[in-house]
């Protein structure tokens, strides 16, 4: 059975565009349909094969199991310089022709194609590919995702509908993200009230998962401008809660094991001595550390040196003071990718747990 195809838009940028699509996709697949993945306008890319993809394309390519084509599962890219070129010669690309072929593609090999937007709704306008302009020329029914509230959220989502509507194209449902869990029944409610007032389905509210927010230590590393002195092997580890060497206590141990120590060369020697005493005090093995960042450039101390080999622990080196470091990696904004497994799978689980599948399909049959 063929059904049309599913455009997944947004709000704003990181409320879960990625993360409801994986869930979607996944779930779909698993039931035995045949589903395709396309990212039609994309920003972030890699290169494969010697041509730009969207490096979420790159995700769903493992997820299905499927030798990617960036012309058909990545077709437009507006990376860095594009904007000025489309402005100089507004016929420079022929960007409808490039979707489209992409859609023709898939729908060929698919029942169903689950597209997923970029950014706000608004995000491509420059190449006349915005969100609502590229859902039209999919011919998609929208599912808008937005992040959890209940007057912020009708706020938006009336702004961004309205954009939709303009173009004509069907959205056929909401899905809430980011809420958290004791409101769930509150925002459900209100939220759902607004959107049959609309004749608009709330097809699911997601609950708030901390998990899914936990960055990898490369992710800050790259945050902060920093440089990975030792053990750059095991940037793949995450990072669960930060602490600040100056400011440690036993109490910041109790609910993690996966935390970031952020400390200046004076204060290291006295952090590690705390942590070591508490381990030792717990009888527990290894470090509770996932990984170092050091702001300065002075030397450490043998012990601590030491301590970090011994353990394998990721030392990340900045310019940044100490609460500079901590500000901008506690303002980093993470996304689901092959090196986040533990995301994935939360991911998937999330979607099957709290968005109305089946009632998607039936609205889009």
């Amino acid at each position: 059975m063929a059904y049309k195809n599913i455009y997944v838009a947004a709000t704003s940028q990181h409320v879960g565009k990625t993360t409801s699509t994986l869930g979607l996709v996944s779930s779909y697949h698993k039931a035995g349909l045949n589903v395709g993945y396309c990212k039609p306008v994309g920003q972030k890319h890699i290169a494969v094969n010697g041509m730009k993809v969207d490096k979420d394309a790159i995700l769903f390519s493992d997820l299905l199991k499927e030798e990617i084509d960036p012309k058909i599962h990545s077709p437009v890219i507006l990376g860095k310089g594009t904007t000025e070129l489309i402005l100089d010669d507004p016929t420079a690309y022929d960007l409808d022709t490039m979707i489209t072929y992409a859609e023709n593609k898939l729908s060929e090999k698919h029942d169903l194609v689950i597209y997923e937007g970029t950014g706000h709704p608004g995000v491509g306008s420059i190449g006349n590919v915005s969100n609502a302009k590229v859902a039209k020329l999919l011919n998609a029914s929208v599912i808008m995702i937005v992040e959890g509230g209940i007057g912020s959220t009708i706020d938006m989502l009336n702004l961004c509908l309205s954009i939709f509507k303009e173009e004509g194209v069907e959205v056929i449902g909401v899905i809430i993200n980011k809420v958290i869990p004791e409101k769930k029944d509150k925002v459900e409610k209100y939220v759902g009230k607004w959107l049959k007032s609309k004749n608009l389905e709330l097809l699911g509210v997601i609950p708030y998962d901390r998990t899914l927010a936990y960055p990898l230590i490369w992710t800050v590393n790259n945050a902060i401008g920093g440089t990975i002195e030792h053990n750059n092997e095991r940037g793949y580890q995450k990072v669960e809660k930060i602490i600040a060497g100056s400011l440690i206590n036993n109490s910041d141990f109790t609910d993690s094991e996966n935390m970031l120590l952020v400390v200046s060369p004076r204060s290291i020697d006295e952090a590690i001595t705390k942590i070591v005493k508490y381990t030792e005090s717990k009888e527990l093995s290894g470090s509770p550390l996932s990984g170092i960042v050091i702001t300065g450039k002075d030397n450490l101390s043998e012990f601590s040196s030491l301590y970090i080999e011994n353990n394998k622990i990721p030392l990340i080196r900045t310019d940044l003071d100490t609460y500079g470091a901590v500000l901008k990696i506690s303002r980093i904004e993470v996304k689901i990718n092959r090196r986040t497994p533990w995301k994935i799978a939360r991911a998937i689980e999330l979607i099957k747990e709290n968005v109305k599948l089946k009632s998607i399909l039936n609205l889009i049959n």
